[in-house]
């Protein structure tokens, strides 16, 4: 298998785009999440879900979400890993990422759930990365 080589700089601004983006994600801070979008950028992270869209949509989406864990004191951190970078006739690059989602509450031991693909379409430009389209799919549904 021959991979399209991505200029080393554009791999490490993709890197610094996803350590804030997640860090954004599992602070809580939705907005800013969002805001790492493009303006009618979609994601889907749930498998029967239909996809959020535009900035307001993922907001929305995910604080449905994260409902579920009102009163309940876990932390919850995205670890991302072996991005394949794969550029576009448009421009765009297309990102294959392998994601983990460690759990925690106080007290006890990390859990790794779910184990995932993250599917993005990004796009770099000189304001710098967003994501115009996400499809998580879960491995244990796979």
């Amino acid at each position: 298998m021959t991979a399209t080589a991505v200029r080393t700089d554009v791999y490490a601004q993709v890197q610094h785009f996803y350590a804030h983006q997640m860090q954004a994600l599992d602070g809580g801070r939705f907005s800013q999440y969002a805001a790492t979008f493009t303006e009618d950028g979609t994601f889907q992270h749930s498998p029967a879900a239909e996809p959020a869209v535009g900035r307001a949509g993922i907001v929305a989406e995910l604080e449905e979400f994260h409902k579920r864990f009102i009163g309940d004191p876990v932390q919850r951190r995205h670890w991302f890993n072996h991005i394949a970078l794969e550029p576009q006739a448009d421009g765009s690059l297309r990102s294959t990422v392998y994601a983990l989602v460690v759990t925690v509450r106080p007290g006890g031991k990390p859990e790794i759930a779910p184990s995932c693909v993250v599917h993005d379409v990004l796009v770099v430009t000189d304001e710098g990365v967003h994501t115009r389209s996400r499809l998580v799919t879960h491995d244990q549904l796979t």
